[in-house]
């Protein structure tokens, strides 16, 4: 994984705990800062996707059309292409 060096201001008592915690983990603070922002930034990811496709399904008109569409496939009876 290629790096960067970053300068970030933390307030005290929040080093503090990266500190023992890094300590504890046996691992350097950049290695639990990189970890735990990439944790969170995963999260936020999920949930910025999960909000855009829940404002689009939210419009009735897609989401009928959505499900209108769906079940005209459904109600086809051909299996072609699902043998993968």
């Amino acid at each position: 994984m290629h790096t960067k060096k970053v300068a970030i201001t933390i307030p005290n008592n929040i080093l503090i705990m990266i500190d023992n915690i890094s300590q504890a983990k046996g691992v350097s603070r950049s290695k639990l800062i990189a970890t735990m922002l990439e944790k969170k930034l995963v999260e936020e990811k999920a949930a910025y996707l999960k909000s855009a496709y829940d404002s689009v399904f939210e419009d009735d008109a897609i989401r009928d059309e959505q499900r209108s569409t769906a079940l005209w496939f459904d109600n086809t009876g051909n299996d072609g292409g699902q043998e993968w």
